[in-house]
């Protein structure tokens, strides 16, 4: 029977899963909280009503915690590691937390996902702090648009701190587009163009059904495929090899003298679960090792029971979550037959 390969000591290559996948990459959901209400996480009536159940404070893990998690993660063989949320800066000292981060040792990738809010405030100071790379959701360059998505109006202050980012010396600044057929699929070549007059890198995520509120349906889902296909007014594809940087994401360039790269995420179409190194740690305290499974391993209660053994019952549990990592989500097939069944809310899971 296969089993979990536990890598030797000073070996970076990390865990082995059952199905001989290297899991490397830990991210971490900080808070389930969020300044935004963007309608692929909440429902109609959540968005207007302002009506979102939160975690309380003892809920979520402490820095302490997450801390201890990542040392232990980090001695396994973890190498890469993202914060997320919700929106992971809205959480309170969290400059802090990323600064006792920067000092794990053996950590040297750490990147964040960010909605943009407050990156004009901050950015300065997670670059200082060792953040090496910087994703920032943005489905639409329309201001008024851009509140309908989100419910609210700050489109300019995301502008600015995008523009802060590239400034103090994030490159290549990664853009993340949620494609929705007639919601903001119009945009598709202006922000491909982007990628041609700046160093920023624009990737176009499939629309996924994940939570019991999100709006998805096969009306507002766009394939890949198709939205390879609507880009050919911007500009020839070309195509280039990913690098390790580059995660799930196939890379193109928008023609020969393009400044910044495309990147095109399929995690339902073209799914991408054979090479998945990822393991998700929820704003719960809950082990996730794929994001369009339900299936998750408590490692808060762990943390919790204390002891002297504490960190060997950590790797226990980071190996259980492992072993229990499914080949692959079976989505596409599974919303053919009977709809989505990942009704985990996106703000704590960490998408």
């Amino acid at each position: 029977m296969s089993q979990i390969i536990k890598a030797p000591a000073g070996d970076n290559n990390g865990m082995v899963d059952m199905f001989a996948r290297t899991i490397s990459y830990l991210r971490l959901s900080l808070t389930d909280r969020c300044n935004l209400k963007c309608m692929y996480c909440v429902s109609e009536d959540e968005q207007e009503e302002g009506c979102l159940s939160k975690l309380k404070h003892e809920e979520l893990l402490s820095y302490e915690e997450l801390l201890r998690v990542v040392r232990v993660a980090v001695e396994m063989g973890i190498t890469k590691l993202r914060l997320t949320g919700g929106e992971p800066l809205v959480r309170n000292k969290v400059m802090r937390f990323i600064e006792q981060l920067a000092d794990v040792d053996n950590l040297d990738d750490i990147r964040i996902t960010t909605n943009g809010v407050l990156l004009e405030k901050y950015a300065e100071r997670l670059y200082a702090a060792g953040v090496n790379k910087i994703n920032i959701s943005l489905d639409t360059l329309k201001p008024e648009r851009f509140a309908r998505i989100t419910g609210v109006d700050c489109f300019d202050r995301v502008w600015r701190g995008i523009e802060k980012a590239r400034q103090v010396g994030f490159s290549p600044v990664k853009l993340n587009m949620v494609v929705m057929r007639g919601i903001n699929d119009d945009e598709l070549p202006d922000f491909a163009r982007m990628s041609r007059e700046t160093e920023m890198q624009i990737r176009f995520i499939e629309f996924m059904p994940i939570g019991a509120s999100s709006r998805w349906d096969k009306s507002t889902y766009m394939t890949t495929d198709e939205i390879k296909e609507r880009l050919s007014v911007a500009g020839e594809l070309i195509p280039l090899s990913s690098g390790r940087a580059d995660g799930p994401a196939s890379m193109f360039r928008l023609g020969e003298d393009a400044r910044g790269k495309l990147g095109f995420i399929s995690p339902i179409s073209h799914h991408f679960c054979d090479r998945c190194n990822r393991l998700r740690l929820t704003s719960e305290g809950m082990l996730r090792s794929c994001l369009l499974h339900d299936r998750e391993t408590d490692l808060r209660s762990v943390l919790r029971q204390g002891g002297a053994d504490i960190d060997e019952k950590i790797r226990a549990t980071l190996l259980a979550a492992i072993r229990d990592k499914p080949k692959g989500h079976q989505m596409e097939e599974r919303l053919k037959e009977q709809g989505s069944d990942c009704h985990g809310r996106m703000s704590r899971i960490g998408g």
